[in-house]
C-alpha cells in the first residue's frame, strides 16, 4: 500500500508519526531502489511544504522539512514542537552582537549545522529534493520527504501597518517576529512562476492508493503546496481518494496561527468552511473525504464527513486517526506494521 501526505510543519510531522505507527517504515531514496520501496509491504511519502523557506545569515532554511525530519529521526526539541533537543544559542547571540539581522530568528547552533550542509550542497548544484534525502541517511526519518518543489516558492505576506506603509515581508518575519499581529491583507507566493511540482512528487501522487492532507494550515501549509504550478492537476487526476483531516477542533486551532491566516482570505475558522475552502472532487475542488473531530460538524455537497478523536497526543492515537481517515473513503489499513 503507498500512502501519500501533504505536510506542513508540525502538525504535519506529528501525523506522519502515526502513520509510520499504522504501516511500517519506510526508507530513504536509495537504499535499494530509486524510491526507497524495494520488497516493502507499505510505503509512506510527505510532500512537504516549502513556502516557509528562506535564506538567512547567508545560509537556507527550510522550517517544514527539518521539523519533519527531526521529529521523525528523534532529534525536535518536543518542548517547542521545532528546532533541536539541547540546542545552544551561541552563533544566535554572536551574530546579534555584530548587530546582524534578522536578530528575531532562533538561529540555533545544531540546527546551523544543518542549514551549512544544505547551502554547501545547494551552491554545488544538488535539487533540494536531492539534499533533503541525503539529510535523511542521517535521521532515518521512515518516511520519504520529498520537498513539493526544487525551485524557490516562498510564502510572503502583505501587510498594511498603522504608519502606511504598506509591503510584502517574508511569511516567517510575519510569523515569528510579528506573530500575525499586524493588518494584513493577503499571501503571495514568490517564486511561483518558476516553481514546479517535482518528478518525485508527481510520482507519489499518481500512485499513491490513499492521499491524505495533514492538519496543517489550510493557508500556508497546505494552500502553499497546492499552489505549485502542476499540483492541483495532479491531485484532480489522481486515482487514489483524497482525505483531509481538520486542524481545528471546537474551531479552534490547537497551535499555530491558522485562525489569523484563514481570516486573512475571508474563511471561516470551523471545520466546515474549511472543508469547503478545499471543496469537493466531484466538482472543481479536490476533496473526497474529510475527517473533523467529535463534537465538530460539517456538510459540504460531494465531500464524505466523518469524525474521530484528532488530538494526536502519541504516534498510537494518530495512527488510529490516519485509520479512521483511510477507512472513511473505503480504504483497508493494516491491523499492524513491521516497525524494526
Amino acid at each position: 500500500m503507498k500512502v501519500t501526505v501533504l505536510v506542513g510543519g508540525v502538525g504535519g510531522a506529528r501525523l506522519l508519526l502515526g502513520a509510520r505507527e499504522l504501516f511500517g517504515r519506510t526508507p530513504f531514496p536509495g537504499a535499494g531502489s530509486d524510491d526507497g520501496s524495494d520488497g516493502l509491504q507499505h510505503t509512506v511519502s510527505a510532500v512537504v511544504n516549502v513556502g516557509d523557506d528562506a535564506w538567512m545569515h547567508g545560509v537556507r532554511i527550510c522550517p517544514d522539512l527539518d521539523t519533519c525530519m527531526y521529529t521523525l529521526g528523534g532529534g525536535i526539541d518536543e518542548e517547542r514542537a521545532w528546532g533541536r533537543r539541547n540546542e545552544t544559542w551561541h552563533a544566535k547571540e554572536e551574530l546579534a552582537a555584530y548587530g546582524a539581522n534578522p536578530d528575531w530568528f532562533g538561529l540555533g547552533d545544531r540546527d546551523l549545522a544543518t542549514h551549512l550542509i544544505r547551502t554547501q550542497m545547494l551552491e554545488a548544484g544538488y535539487r533540494l529534493t536531492d539534499v533533503a534525502a541525503a539529510l535523511c541517511r542521517r535521521w532515518d526519518p521512515g518516511v520519504r520527504l520529498l520537498p513539493v518543489t526544487d525551485e524557490r516558492h516562498e510564502t510572503h505576506v502583505v501587510i498594511d501597518p498603522p504608519d502606511g506603509d504598506r509591503r510584502a515581508i517574508h511569511f516567517q518575519e510575519w510569523w515569528v517576529r510579528y506573530r500575525a499581529q499586524v493588518p494584513t491583507t493577503g499571501f503571495a507566493q514568490v517564486g511561483s512562476d518558476n516553481a514546479k511540482l517535482t518528478p518525485e512528487s508527481a510520482r507519489a501522487i499518481a500512485e499513491a492508493d490513499v492521499i491524505l492532507f495533514a492538519p496543517s494550515n489550510p493557508v500556508v501549509s497546505i494552500g502553499a503546496i497546492l499552489s505549485v504550478n502542476g499540483m492541483r492537476a495532479a491531485l484532480r487526476t489522481a486515482s487514489a481518494p483524497i482525505v483531509g483531516i481538520s486542524p481545528v477542533i471546537d474551531n479552534k486551532p490547537l497551535r499555530g496561527m491558522a485562525d489569523e491566516c484563514l481570516s486573512v482570505i475571508g474563511v471561516e475558522t470551523t471545520a466546515e468552511a474549511i472543508a469547503a475552502h478545499y471543496g469537493p472532487r466531484s466538482g472543481t475542488g479536490l476533496l473526497d473525504g474529510w475527517l473533523i473531530a467529535d463534537g465538530d460538524t460539517a456538510t459540504v455537497d460531494g465531500i464524505a464527513i466523518g469524525t474521530a478523536p484528532l488530538l494526536m497526543t502519541d504516534p498510537g492515537a494518530t495512527a488510529q486517526m490516519v485509520r479512521a481517515a483511510c477507512a472513511l473513503v473505503g480504504v483497508d489499513t493494516p491491523a499492524s506494521a513491521d516497525r524494526s
